[in-house]
């Protein structure tokens, strides 16, 4: 299997830079190994177990009795229910299986996906189309209402899981049902006369069309996902016209504007990050995707502004994105409270998509640290340890009401983060025609191809625990080309040697990689040395709830409270200047290492709620985690932001 298709391009038009390697190119074991164990053995199952539950295999297949409404209408907005999505989320889940069986054969899931793959195989029209709301539940409204009931999204979720599960398997089934519908996509929508000049409310569709494009090696995906980006935002606005049509108002619409889709303008216009954060990152996804595949310059200052606005002000310490559960999403500038952050599971995934398509225009730590935190840290805690539990919303403060559910109403995190886990390796490198990047260390090995040979790169490394890593390049013909390897930036200092010769890392380093061009031969190997010491990060001043208080890091990991280490009242604990940090084994937190450090306990002495006097204070011994495995074992409270005493 060719996961990366030749197109027929015009000669004039630019070449791709960097793509990620399909889910089939690489090999994780290391951290991430046993977490990808867990989705193949248990998640993978879970995730199909609660679909089937829900009823949404009922909705699908034609020859089963039609189930009818079974989630209400959303008070409000009677013109939208989450049972529309659930096509979204046989699509995420079928993607996670895909990978969980490259992973570990597994018959019986294998069989499990096919069932449901031929369930829609039944569904589908003679034209291609596709989506069993608007077949089986509410027929005759099928493209009426882009703004609002995720018709596009769902086709897009269902195209990403085809083409994982071809990569996986092998098997061109479900490929080929979502290539048709694609192809009725594209005769509906374009700017053609007679053509409907839409798009999705949801993004997501975009990114797909890429993905499909280069597993199929169809351009026409590759210019409707054009098509799809350049139209959004235009005057007249889709959205109002579709309104019109609907016989209601264009300005009775519960979220006000259009900033809430990132519709307000055209997206080459677009210099703040606005409204639905999931929404938000998956738009700029495919934006990105466009400037790479068509080397599209246009697009490039609007995406940096963008990702400036949003990393500058508007970016949890983990990653996470879109402080608001009104919308989802963004409010203003600086706007980061803890206790009631949403920054959903779903937001942080995302952000590892947009951040990873923002490399495809070349390795830059900029972009590859981001995608560390967020993945690490704001997506991570998605998943409970034994992959069964999820979260939703991820706040940094918790009074101990803030636990994983099993399952919800719109179960569109659970899959992602799911996916996103088993199919961590095709984010960790990017190959073009004269490069290789690494842009996350993981134990690993992948079978890339540069420079017209194939070239096998493994990584030895305890990662994210320990700073040590080798590199080892192993091409099947010596040949010219570079290798680029991340220099984080929350590293002090890194050190590396080239076939045990010290290499100048500060006289090779670009955009924050390390660059070694050269020719490459068997055995060949890197190694890096990072610093890793905990670090206590300060908030900027204008995010006032955080003054006052440190975050701990180590290496890309941020670390937590939790009530179980500490006892209740997590907001007494003050860290001083001279606490310092070691390491301790800890049941319960999947092998990641404890921070211990001492400070102390404030409590009042009298018995109101203020007090004239200084506080009273006795020696505590203080205890972090990774934030990403917090609730995983005793409930209780939960913080990242602690208080610090500086030194005068």
């Amino acid at each position: 299997m060719n996961s990366h298709a030749s197109f027929n391009r015009d000669a004039a038009r630019p070449k791709a830079k960097f793509r990620p390697p399909a889910v089939h190119q690489v090999r994780v074991g290391g951290f991430f190994g046993p977490r990808i164990d867990t989705v193949a053995n248990t998640t993978a199952h879970t995730l199909l177990d609660r679909c089937i539950a829900a009823g949404m295999l009922d909705q699908v297949d034609p020859d089963r009795p039609n189930p009818g409404l079974k989630i209400p209408f959303q008070t409000g907005n009677d013109t939208v229910t989450t049972q529309m999505f659930w096509d979204s989320d046989f699509g995420k889940s079928i993607e996670t299986a895909a990978y969980a069986l490259f992973a570990k054969p597994d018959p019986t899931l294998e069989a499990r996906v096919d069932e449901v793959i031929e369930a829609y195989g039944r569904l589908q029209d003679e034209n291609g189309y596709l989506n069993s709301w608007y077949q089986r539940i509410e027929p005759g409204k099928r493209w009426t209402n882009l703004r609002d009931c995720h018709e596009l999204y769902d086709a897009g979720h269902m195209m990403e899981g085809a083409v994982a599960y071809y990569h996986a398997t092998g098997k061109r089934r479900f490929l080929d049902i979502m290539a048709r519908y694609a192809d009725h996509i594209a005769e509906v929508f374009g700017p053609n006369e007679g053509q409907k000049r839409g798009y999705c409310g949801h993004p997501e569709i975009e990114l797909a069309l890429v993905r499909l494009a280069r597993a199929t090696g169809e351009q026409r995906y590759l210019d409707l996902a054009r098509f799809f980006v350049n139209e959004r935002g235009q005057d007249p606005h889709y959205f109002d016209i579709e309104a019109a049509r609907r016989g209601r108002d264009p300005k009775d619409y519960h979220f006000a504007n259009h900033e809430y889709t990132q519709s307000h303008e055209p997206v080459r216009e677009q210099r703040h990050v606005v409204g639905h954060a999931v929404r938000a990152a998956y738009l700029y996804s495919g934006m990105a995707d466009i400037s790479t595949e068509f080397g599209d310059e246009t697009l490039k200052p609007a995406l940096e502004a963008l990702w400036g606005h949003l990393t500058d002000k508007n970016l949890y310490v983990t990653g996470g994105f879109g402080p608001s559960a009104h919308n989802e999403g963004l409010t203003f500038d600086y706007d980061l409270p803890n206790e009631t952050a949403y920054a959903e599971t779903c937001a942080a995934v995302a952000l590892v998509f947009w951040a990873n398509r923002m490399l495809g225009l070349g390795p830059d730590r900029r972009y590859a640290d981001v995608m560390e935190r967020a993945l690490y840290n704001g997506a991570l805690v998605g998943l409970s340890l034994d992959g069964t539990r999820f979260f939703y919303d991820n706040p940094l403060e918790s009074r101990g009401g803030h636990h994983r559910w099993t399952w919800h109403r719109c179960p569109c995190c659970p899959p992602n983060i799911a996916r996103l886990v088993a199919s961590v390796g095709t984010y960790a490198y990017g190959e073009s025609e004269d490069g290789i990047a690494v842009h996350l260390f993981c134990q690993s090995e992948a079978d890339l191809e540069v420079s017209g040979t194939k070239v096998r790169v493994s990584q030895e490394t305890l990662y994210p625990f320990d700073g040590r890593v080798a590199v080892r390049v192993e091409p099947e013909t010596e040949r010219e080309w570079t290798l680029s390897l991340r220099l984080p930036g929350w590293a002090r200092s890194v050190t590396a040697s080239l076939n045990g010769t010290p290499v100048d890392v500060s006289a090779n380093e670009r955009n924050g990689y390390l660059t070694l061009r050269r020719i490459w031969q068997p055995g060949d190997r890197v190694e890096l040395d990072i610093d890793m010491p905990v670090e206590m990060l300060r908030a900027d001043p204008r995010i006032g709830a955080n003054q006052g208080r440190v975050a701990l890091q180590r290496g890309p990991l941020v670390y937590c409270l939790e009530e179980t280490d500490n006892g209740a009242g997590l907001n007494s604990l003050v860290l001083t200047s001279q606490s310092r940090f070691a390491y301790e084994e800890a049941d319960g937190l999947g092998g990641a290492p404890r921070l211990v450090a001492e400070g102390f306990k404030e409590r009042l002495s009298g018995q109101g709620l203020y007090a004239a006097e200084k506080p009273a204070r006795e020696a505590a011994t203080i205890r972090a985690v990774p934030y990403y495995a917090w609730d995983n074992r005793a409930e209780g409270e939960m913080l990242v932001w602690v208080r610090r005493e500086e030194a005068q």
